[in-house]
Parts: C-alpha cells; structure tokens; sequence
C-alpha cells in the first residue's frame, strides 16, 4: 500500500461519526498514518471534537520526503464535513501538493538516455573521421572521405579513388555504378582538378572492367594511377585507361588474359551415388553446371567467348598504353610482372608512390600544388566504427544504430 493509500486509508476509512483515526498500522504495512491537530479548523456545531494529538514523525521505506502533516477528517460526521465545506474556500481543502507523494515514474528513461548516447556517438564518430582525414591527407591539407564533402573544397584539390578488392557489381569504387559516382562529382565540382586512383585489386568481372575502364578514358580531367601491391587482369584493364601509371618496385600488375572456369562434379556424385537428371530445352543448356563434362563443341564455344574477351581487353590495352596492338598481345601471357619490368615493357611509365602520383596529377592539372579530397562511396561511418571494435555485441549495436538512423534520417 503506498503512502497515499495509507493517508486515504487514515482520512476517509473511519466510520462517520465515529471515533477519531487512531493512526495505527494499515493492514500489511505496519506504518502509522500522521493526524493533524484539529485545532487549525473550526469545528461545526454539533459536531464531535476533534483529536489534538500531535503528529509522529515516521521513516518513509519508498525513500521519499517526510509527509507534511495533513488535516484528518475522520472524526467528523458527514453533516459537519458538508457544513464545514461550505464554510470555507474549496482551496482549503485541496491537499498540498508537495504532500502528496510523487508516483514512481515510469521507467523511460533509458530510452532517452540509449538516444543520447547514440546521438554523441554519433557526433563523436563524425569529429574523429574529419580529424582523422586532416591528420592523413598527403599533401597535408584537408582530406575527405564523402562525395558531399567534395562540395566543400574551395582551392585547387587533386581527387583520390580507391579501387581495392575484386571488380565487381557491389555499388563500390570497385564497381562500375560506384566509379562512375564519383568520376561525376569530380567532374561537376571545379575545384578539382585531377583524379588519382589508389588501385590494389586483382581483377573482377570482365563487363564491370570494361564499363569503368571506359568511364576513366572518357573522363575529362586528368587521372594518374597509383599502383598498390596487386594492380592486375581488370584491374589494369581500368589502369590502362589513365594518362599516367605509377607502380612500386613490388608490385604484381599485369595478368592481361581472360578466364573462364567450369566445374565437372559428375565424377563424385557417381562416387557418392548421386544421380542429376537436367530437363532443359536444348542440348547445351546444362553445360557448365556441374553435372557433366562439356562436351567439345561445348569446350570449342567458350574458348570462342575467351578468346573475344581477351581481344577486348587487349584493344582496351593497346589503347590507352598507345602500344601496338601486336607489342601488347605478346605481354597478354595472364602473368603478372613486377613493378620494375613494367616499366621496362611498357605497362607503366615510372616507380612512385601515392604522394608521387599526386604531384604528377598537379603537373598534368597545370597547377603547382593542390589540397586533397578522397571520393568515396556512401558507406556509414558507423559501420565502420563497429568494424574497429570487432566485439561480440557489434551486431546488437549496429542494430540498434541503424534503427536510429532510419528514424531520424541520418545519411
């Protein structure tokens, strides 16, 4: 029972007419409800006189204030209650409100707490990724890593694109929908004034090469390439397209080739007493399933389809490296070369690193020294962050994360 049942309890409970509330324990509880003397209220006429005791101070087990004495009516018949209430002001009998105690609120505020530690987080994360890119930028100006930062710039900027792991169709700078995002803000924003590209990727697929390398060749901004350690297959295929290819000593560039890989699993499956029936609606329809071997029509069509993939990628090569087409058939052997031998054949013009090809891209931008912006795709800084922590309850998190940002529209 709480302390307002308890005074309730002591107020309204005794019978009317009766003796005044005695201020023992309620039932279960075991705590004395304090009595007002009565002496603060005149009494109506008729009416039983009212109990003078004073008040006993009482520990409160909720934890709240002590109670301020309230006036008790219980002694009063209800004739002189009435009489009484029309005697005085309503005022006078609305319980003070500090001496009501305060109903335990409900149990939200967690909620608000859970939001503003989402929200600084949030803020926080942002602050490190501009501290982080200040402090990182080569050529000690401001770096970014959004294209809505690339509206920002004001001076000469030099533009910088990762290409980094398999081409593909993923909406990444590694995908032609990705490249081509951030080609178009270089292109519209005239503060920058070149592209380099970061490339360390080993290829991909042949369509999604072939798209980007034409996004790079009809750009009209000078794109310099800095090669990592892998810069090879589609990869180059993108490369050749620059004005200029830079590559360390140790680098893996190269692998001018196609490759297509078919799989016979029937050998096992006769082993493991499977058998795989294929309806289809011409002979060569389950050709490279799995299922069976090909057979060499089958084998003689696909090396037909090789054969014109690498003749695309090899014109795209002769191309862009202003090569002879013959020169670089003879390099498309599908190895690699180091950095040092490229050179040497023709796939790249010199040895340097990223700060080198940045100083390139200035000289071929007709500008003496420019800041540096890096172009990236829309991926959350967020989820970034949660891939630095790698805890257990990363994935919670990044839960709870997502529903923030999806509610309050955060990109």
């Amino acid at each position: 029972m709480s302390d307002q049942n308890q005074w309730q309890n002591a107020a309204w409970g005794a019978p009317l007419g009766g003796a005044p509330s005695s201020g023992g324990p309620s039932a279960g509880q075991g705590q004395a409800a304090p009595a007002q003397p009565a002496a603060s209220q005149p009494a109506a006429p008729g009416a039983a006189p009212r109990a003078t005791s004073q008040p006993q101070a009482q520990a409160n087990p909720y934890g709240y204030g002590a109670p301020q004495p309230r006036p008790s009516y219980a002694g009063q018949p209800q004739g002189a209650y009435a009489a009484q209430a029309q005697a005085q002001p309503a005022a006078a009998y609305a319980v003070p409100a500090q001496s009501v105690p305060a109903q335990q609120p409900k149990r939200r505020g967690w909620i608000v707490g859970l939001a503003a530690v989402l929200t600084v987080l949030i803020l926080g994360v942002a602050t490190i990724g501009s501290c982080t890119s200040v402090f990182t930028s080569s050529m000690g100006a401001f770096s970014y890593e959004s294209p809505s930062w690339a509206d920002t710039v004001t001076g000469d900027t030099v533009g910088i694109i990762n290409i980094s792991g398999t081409i593909q169709y993923d909406g990444t700078t590694s995908s032609p929908e990705g490249l081509k995002s951030q080609l178009d803000a270089a292109e519209q924003n005239p503060h920058i004034k070149a592209v380099v590209l970061r490339v360390n990727s080993g290829g991909g697929v042949a369509t999604a090469g072939e798209e980007m390398s034409t996004y790079i060749r009809d750009f009209s901004k000078p794109v310099v390439v800095s090669s990592a350690s892998i810069n090879a297959s589609a990869a180059y295929m993108i490369s050749s397209q620059a004005d200029y290819i830079f590559t360390d000593k140790t680098t893996s560039i190269g692998s001018i080739g196609v490759i297509m890989s078919v799989t016979d699993l029937s050998g096992l499956y006769e082993k493991l007493g499977i058998s795989v029936e294929n309806i289809t609606s011409a002979d060569a329809k389950d050709s490279g399933a799995g299922n069976r071997p090909l057979t060499e029509e089958e084998r003689a069509w696909y090396q037909d389809q090789v054969d014109q993939i690498n003749e695309v990628f090899i014109n795209f090569v002769a191309e862009g490296r202003d090569m002879p087409v013959e020169e670089v058939r003879a390099l498309a052997t599908g190895l690699t070369f180091t950095g040092m031998d490229a050179v040497e054949n023709g796939l790249a013009d010199e040895l340097g690193t990223l700060e080198t090809a940045v100083a390139k891209a200035c000289e071929l931008a007709g500008i003496a020294d420019a800041d540096t912006v890096y172009l990236q795709s829309s991926t959350s800084d967020l989820s970034r962050l949660l891939d630095i922590m790698g805890t257990e309850d990363s994935l919670d998190v990044s839960g709870t994360l997502k529903e923030l940002e999806n509610r309050v529209g955060l990109e």
